[in-house]
């Protein structure tokens, strides 16, 4: 690290000075060898400018004029051969010499896959995946495709042999089923006995549960089941895995609205655990994803706590807990400083890390202390960092989180229980279950209002199959549905039961959360038969399968069943950064370029 730090010093004095090193009288141009005299006398000039012995200086120096020449030499390449020179983030037990950057030549027009295989073979990496940007690259794919230009940083991750058997024999499983798992828990609305049938449900920094369109609802609990995913790998340290979770979490928070992004931490924190992942992996060398992932987090912090988290502290009433994201994002921002060569913002940021981390740190005595009274660990550390180490105070504010806990648990019960006995009233009348709990979410589970947009669906519905059943669809109509994001069939459904009306049709979508059976235009059932068990009425979006059951299990098992788990820090890992960059920073004084 200390090298990038160097290297990027003097590219900046180079680069005020007007030097270019691959020209004369610094490079030969007939045989591309140094000049040597030159070379040694600017490394003399900027030593002292950098308070590092000449050699080191000169070291970099001649680091810097060999780059210039490779990309030179493939900027001439790809235009005239149109072979790309790409860098390669080998894993640190793949590199042979750790400090030399690893390049490899190849045209931009073939398959992922090829240049996989190419990678696999050249480097003794048996399976790898392509990281580019932060995104994950697809092994059908060109290159080209997909973003990949010449001089293009990729980061190389290996994948171990029972991973990659799986992912072959499955086709992705692992990341397929969680996937699957979080849209089949995305679907459920808690019309269905919990104790059988989990569902989730999206809640504020409170625990009340927070009403977001469906569709926006569906992708934010799909990014945050893989965000969960990936924490669980991270305390497992197979970052890896984890940083490929991440990413998918990445891709599903983009299509969540920006207002409801910047309400909630939840895509701020996972900026700074990808970041933290690529520190991880010592892959910091991609510094423009890195640095943009961190200016948006703390931008979204901002938004979501306030200038002064104020907001926060309005919310929850203190806001030591989160100062832990905090210490972490400026930790991460003074690394990134120091790897860009700016000494004095990353002693800036390192102090403000520094003050935090004795602010945040518990006291081991005070924690056994806690311990005694009962709390868990985690409750002692939370507490004492909400109430800024103050023993007492903590011990009332786990006690009152606790009870607070308690008749949170006690009203969502006693509102699940009420929930499940209207849908129980509403299904004996002769509705089905599905239908009733769609109902009486419209209602704000008003029961009577619940009947009476049954009882008009239901109108609604015979009127129609009796008069609109042939109705012909236009296909613009139905594109203007796609546009909206409704899917094609329920958009198609809608159409033919409001008579080909586009604002009919969205509204009945809008009261439906978008879901509309093409069953509404077959023939209404007798009335024998609305009186049907439940176990034979129409299967729910969510289907209950055996192998649902145990794909849904699965990715529970990785959310936490902690609300604040992801502020339970215990800063050994930032600690040792912390050491590491005190270090570097401490070898010389500071001297800004």
């Amino acid at each position: 690290m200390a090298d990038l730090n160097t290297e990027a010093k003097l590219k900046q004095l180079l680069k005020q000075e007007k030097i270019q090193l691959w020209n004369p009288p610094f490079t030969d141009q007939e045989t591309n060898d140094p000049g040597q005299q030159h070379m040694t006398e600017l490394a003399e000039r900027f030593a002292p400018l950098l308070h590092l012995p000449v050699s080191e200086v000169g070291g970099a120096l001649e680091s810097i004029r060999v780059q210039a020449l490779k990309r030179g030499k493939g900027n001439r390449t790809f235009r005239e051969t149109s072979v790309a020179t790409l860098e390669l983030l080998l894993p640190r037990d793949a590199k042979k010499e750790p400090k030399v950057k690893t390049y490899l030549e190849t045209r931009l027009d073939i398959s992922v896959q090829q240049l996989v295989d190419r990678i696999a073979g050249e480097f003794g990496l048996k399976h790898v995946k392509l990281i580019l940007n932060g995104r994950t690259l697809t092994l059908e794919e060109r290159l080209d495709q997909q973003g990949v230009k010449n001089h293009s940083k990729m980061m190389v991750l290996k994948v171990s042999d029972s991973e990659w058997r799986q992912e072959v024999e499955n086709q992705n499983q692992n990341l397929q089923r969680t996937h699957k798992g979080f849209q089949i828990l995305s679907e459920r609305d808690g019309s269905e006995d919990p104790s059988t049938t989990p569902f989730l449900e999206i809640a504020d920094q409170k625990g009340n549960p927070l009403k977001i369109p469906q569709q926006e609802k569906k992708a934010l609990i799909v990014a945050m089941g893989f965000h969960e995913k990936g924490r669980s790998l991270m305390k497992r340290k197979r970052y890896d895995d984890a940083v490929l979770h991440l990413l998918q979490a990445d891709c599903h928070f983009s299509r969540c609205g920006s207002t409801l992004l910047s309400s909630v931490d939840n895509f701020a924190v996972l900026q700074l655990d990808i970041v933290w992942c690529y520190r991880a992996l010592e892959a910091l060398s991609c510094l423009d994803d890195a640095r943009v992932r961190l200016q948006r987090a703390e931008e979204c912090f901002l938004q979501c706590y306030g200038e002064q988290q104020q907001r926060l502290l309005r919310i929850k009433g203190n806001t030591g807990r989160e100062e832990v994201l905090f210490l972490r994002l400026h930790l991460l921002q003074s690394l990134l400083a120091y790897i860009e060569g700016n000494d004095s913002q990353a002693r800036l940021l390192l102090s403000k890390v520094e003050s935090l981390y004795v602010r945040l740190c518990p006291d081991s005595e005070k924690m056994a202390r806690l311990l005694d009274l009962g709390f868990t660990e985690r409750e002692a550390r939370l507490g004492l960092r909400a109430c800024q180490g103050d023993l007492q105070e903590a011990a009332v504010h786990i006690s009152n989180r606790r009870q607070e806990k308690e008749e949170l648990k006690e009203r969502e019960h006693q509102k699940r229980r009420k929930r499940l006995e209207n849908i129980s009233t509403l299904s004996e009348l002769g509705f089905c279950r599905r239908d009733a709990a769609r109902a009486l979410h419209r209602a704000d589970g008003n029961v009577d209002r619940a009947y009476e947009i049954l009882v008009e669906s239901s109108r609604v519905v015979t009127a129609t199959n009796n008069n609109n059943t042939e109705v012909a669809v236009s296909p613009e109509k139905v594109e203007q549905l796609l546009y909206l994001g409704f899917e094609r069939s329920s958009s198609e459904t809608a159409l033919r039961l409001t008579g080909d009306d586009v604002p009919s049709a969205t509204q009945l979508l809008l009261d439906n959360h978008g879901v509309l059976s093409s069953d509404l235009l077959a023939p209404p059932p007798t009335s024998s038969s609305t009186t049907s068990s439940p176990s034979s009425e129409e299967p729910s979006t969510s289907s209950s399968s055996p192998d649902d059951s145990d794909v849904v299990n699965e990715v529970l098992e990785d959310i936490s069943r902690h609300e604040e788990d992801y502020l339970d820090l215990t800063l050994e890992e930032e600690s040792e950064l912390m050491a590491l960059m005190k270090a570097y920073l401490t070898t010389g004084p500071t001297h800004a370029v």
